[in-house]
């Protein structure tokens, strides 16, 4: 038991420094910060972050579940998927490795001499009027309650669809492909709301190394995604119940 929470916590460390890396290293290394012709757009970041996902979900799901949020993990315990006394150790690997990865990103944008991290968002969530000189607030200047009900229901959604994926009756193979289109399409509706948290790790990491006012306004991206996360766990283990006579092979096959 001991050797598989430390397989734990590396996969999730590994799997959430991935996740900053890839979408929030695009959102701010490929959205115009370094040229106007090097952009993305919210298309490309979206896809990024679901594509970071899919891509863990088939590298390390198979150790750890692919949970490399605080959000999945609180909803699988909710609805009963995994043991209450593993989400500490999640948690700490998911922190831990999102830090790692924010990390790497900022060494990367330091390496030009023209980027300065006080004058750019670095991929932080935010609510509020825009401050155009650090860029930390929404970034369509969405108020705290219209980010609040932005994040908890499309955290729920989100989190609700990861935990569909363990059931017995999921097609066998589809979860990442599920879990990563999700995770694209609330990335794509949500950006412009709060720059797309329903990460408390994602959020963290970030924020950690921006400081200032993303640190103070932080609070809302943990708070709201845990929230929808609950919401999704409670609807995953009293409202959808799993049928348990129904194997996954059974389903894919059909």
């Amino acid at each position: 038991m001991k050797d598989d929470k430390v397989k734990i916590i590396i996969a999730e460390m590994f799997g959430t420094m991935v996740l900053v890396i890839g979408g929030c290293g695009t959102a701010i290394l490929a959205t115009g910060s370094f040229g106007e012709g090097n952009t993305v757009g919210i298309l490309g970041v979206a896809i990024a972050f679901g594509l970071s996902l899919l891509c863990m979900v088939y590298a390390i799901g198979p150790i750890s579940g692919c949970h490399i949020n605080p959000a999945v993990t609180l909803g699988m315990a909710v609805a009963k998927k995994i043991k209450t006394s593993m989400v500490p150790y999640y948690w700490v690997a998911q922190l831990t490795g999102g830090v790692i990865g924010a990390l790497v990103i900022k060494l990367i944008a330091s390496g030009n001499k023209s980027w300065n991290i006080k004058e750019v968002s670095f991929a932080t969530n935010g609510f509020g009027k825009l401050d155009t000189a650090t860029q930390v607030g929404s970034p369509g200047g969405f108020s705290l309650s219209a980010v609040g009900i932005s994040e908890i229901i499309l955290t729920a959604l989100f989190v609700l669809v990861c935990i569909h994926t363990t059931r017995k009756d999921f097609a066998i193979g589809f979860g990442g492909i599920a879990a990563g289109l999700m995770l694209t399409l609330v990335h794509i509706i949500s950006i412009p709301v709060s720059n797309t948290s329903v990460n408390p790790a994602r959020s963290f990491s970030v924020a950690l190394f921006k400081g200032g006012e993303s640190l103070n306004q932080l609070w809302a991206f943990i708070v709201f995604p845990l929230i929808g996360a609950i919401i999704a766990g409670l609807l995953a283990a009293y409202v959808f119940v799993e049928d348990k006579t129904t194997t996954q092979t059974s389903k894919a096959s059909a």
